[in-house]
Parts: structure tokens; sequence; C-alpha cells
């Protein structure tokens, strides 16, 4: 009889998850960048109540359909969901106002891999995403790579982190370095301090 693999107690997913419950408040406006199948934003409606509010994009109609599904499974009526790019996030919240926000780089669960992010819209997402949270906001950012959309978004992004000024954030890379193939890998970000206006988009 074969014997029975163990369930992994660590995944991209339940490591941003507990990021998530530890730095989301009740009456919080927090963001789903990258919405997918609706999971994240589910996650957030719950943690910010019936005081709070998530605005969620993707640029997938089916991922905007399935969010809201999810959504109205559960019976939370405190979300936006956007068919928008992440990169306009500036256009739907004020600078500063902003308590979390999480993307999901790389491709729609049980939808196309051909479709995908792209280093570009990414990165300026992120660079707004900055300037819309507030000092003590945070970020949580699951990065999957390989197969069809390659390493170029990935290196582009560890690229980017680093440009980050460590006076004003704090950047922390969680790896599976004995896991085979591509796994994916979760990057937190949070806001410690109001960098100058002159710093406060990073060199792309």
């Amino acid at each position: 009889m074969p014997s029975k693999q163990p369930q992994r107690q660590l995944s991209v997913l339940n490591l941003a998850h507990s990021f998530l419950r530890s730095h989301v408040h009740t009456g919080d406006l927090c963001i789903d960048a990258t919405a997918g199948r609706g999971f994240d934003t589910a996650v957030l409606c719950e943690l910010v109540g019936d005081e709070g509010k998530v605005l969620a994009f993707d640029i997938q109609q089916d991922a905007v359909d399935s969010t809201k599904q999810l959504l109205a499974e559960k019976g939370f009526s405190n979300a936006e969901v956007h068919l928008d790019s992440h990169a306009h996030l500036a256009e739907y919240a004020e600078n500063g106002s902003v308590s979390c926000i999480v993307f999901n780089f790389g491709w729609l669960p049980r939808g196309s891999h051909e479709i995908y992010t792209h280093a570009d819209s990414s990165i300026a997402a992120l660079n707004a995403g900055l300037k819309l949270l507030k000092v003590g906001g945070a970020m949580s950012l699951c990065i999957y790579y390989g197969g069809a959309n390659g390493f170029s978004e990935r290196d582009a992004l560890l690229d980017y982190f680093k440009t980050l000024d460590s006076t004003y954030y704090t950047v922390l890379q969680c790896q599976f370095p004995n896991r085979t193939g591509c796994p994916p890998f979760v990057v937190f970000i949070t806001k410690d301090a109001q960098p100058p206006e002159s710093q406060t988009e990073a060199e792309s």
C-alpha cells in the first residue's frame, strides 16, 4: 500500500492569509489588486467587517464573475469588484488611505496560463499601491512563475524590491528552497514611514 503524502502546512496562500489576519482590522480600507477567484477578497471582507471596504480588481471577466459569486455565497456586501487592471489602482483610492493591498502575480487559477501578469503593469501597480498605503500599512504578494509566463516578471519584481528604501519600507521574502519545479513564493512589504514626495516612486 503506497504511503500517504503528508499534508503541507505551509503554502504561499496560508502564509499570506496569516499575514493578512495580523495586519487587517475592522473598518479598514483594503485592496485585492488581482482578484482571481475571489478567495483573498473574501478574507479581506471578513477582516474589515461591515464598517470597512474592499476594492477588488481583475482584467478577466471570468475572474470578476467568480469573485462576485463567491462574495454573494458568503454574504459579503462590503466589496466593489472592478473589471480593470491593477495598474489603475490610483484612480480608486486616496494616497495614504489604504491599510492593506494583496497581489497574486501569475495566472488565473483554473484559467488559461497564456493570460498572465506582466512586469510593466505589475510594477506600475506596486508604485501606485505604495502611495495608497497609509504608514503602518502592508502588502502581501504571492508570486507564481515558470511555464508560459516564464521568469521575466519574477526577476523584474525581485530587482524592484531591492530599490525600496529601507528607511521607509521593510521587505520580507519567504521561499521554499527544497520544493521542486518552480515553487511560488510570497513577499511581504510594510510601509514604516512616509517617504518624501521625491521618493514615493521606486525606480523601475
